[in-house]
C-alpha cells in the first residue's frame, strides 16, 4: 500500500500500523541513531562550555553504561585514552568504580564520550550494520539461531571475565595484567598488548571486536526477520 493511499484514509490503529510497516527502518535509523550518537555530544558540549548540557548527557547515559574513564575514549585532549594511573592522578587515588566513573575529563585531558569503548563498538555497529544491510535486504536471509549464539558468545565471555576480574578491584584483576595471555603466548607479543586498556591492547581490542561481532549478529538475525514479517502484512 502506497503512502499516498494511507494519507487519504482516516487515521486508525490499522493505518498507523501499515505506515509503521512501511517506514520502520527509517524510524529505527532516526530514533536509534539519536540514542547512539548523542553521547558523542557530551565532550563537544563540555569543550565549548555548555557544561549543563554535557553533564546532563553523562548523567542520563550513566544508567546504561559504566562510563569508567580508563575504558573510554576522550575528545579534545592530549590523548584518545588514558591509563588508570593517569586517571587517578588527575582525579582521585581510588579503585572504587563508583568514584572513578564520575571523572568526565578536564581541559587538558579532554572530555570522555558518554559511552565506554565497548558500548561505542556495540551500539554504533548495530546502526552501521543496519545501514549496510539496507541495500542488500532482499538478498540476506535471517541468521540461524546457532550463528547468532556464536556471534554473541565472545562478548558474553569477555564481559563476564571482565566482571569477575573487577571483583579484585579496578586495575587489580587477572584481566588487567593478562598474565595468563603472557603464558599462553610465551610472552612473544609486544608488551603493550598484554596489560592495561590502552588502544591496541588485548583488552581494548577484544572489547571493540566482540562489540562488532555482537552488533553484526543482532542485525543479521533481527532485520531480515523484520523485513520478512512486515513484507507479509
Amino acid at each position: 500500500m502506497s503512502t499516498a493511499t494511507l494519507k487519504s484514509r482516516p487515521l486508525t490503529f490499522q493505518s498507523i500500523g501499515e505506515w509503521l510497516s512501511i517506514h520502520w527502518f527509517q524510524i529505527f535509523l532516526t530514533v536509534y541513531g539519536m540514542w547512539v550518537f548523542v553521547p558523542f555530544l557530551a565532550p563537544f558540549f563540555m569543550h565549548i562550555g555548555w557544561d549543563r548540557a554535557g553533564k546532563a548527557i553523562y548523567f542520563i547515559y550513566s544508567f546504561f553504561c559504566h562510563q569508567l574513564p580508563e575504558r573510554s575514549f576522550f575528545l579534545f585532549g592530549q590523548k584518545s585514552m588514558y591509563s588508570l594511573v593517569e586517571i587517578k592522578t588527575a582525579w582521585q587515588d581510588t579503585i572504587n568504580p563508583m568514584i572513578l566513573r564520575q571523572f568526565i575529563g578536564n581541559e587538558n585531558m579532554g572530555w570522555k564520550i558518554a559511552w565506554s569503548d565497548r558500548m561505542i563498538s556495540f551500539y554504533t555497529s548495530i546502526w552501521l550494520f543496519a545501514v549496510a544491510w539496507s541495500p542488500l535486504r532482499r538478498k540476506i536471509k535471517p541468521l540461524p539461531w546457532w550463528g547468532f549464539a556464536l556471534l554473541l558468545l565472545p562478548i558474553a565471555l569477555d564481559g563476564i571475565t571482565h566482571t569477575i576480574s573487577d571483583f579484585a578491584g579496578i586495575g587489580q584483576g587477572f584481566r588487567d595484567t593478562n598474565q595468563w595471555l603472557i603464558l599462553l603466548t610465551n610472552n612473544s607479543l609486544p608488551a603493550t598488548l598484554y596489560a592495561g586498556d590502552a588502544p591496541g591492547s588485548f583488552n581494548s581490542l577484544t572489547r571493540l571486536i566482540t562489540g562488532l561481532l555482537a552488533g553484526l549478529g543482532i542485525v543479521w538475525l533481527v532485520f531480515p526477520s523484520m523485513e520478512e514479517s512486515f513484507g507479509k502484512n
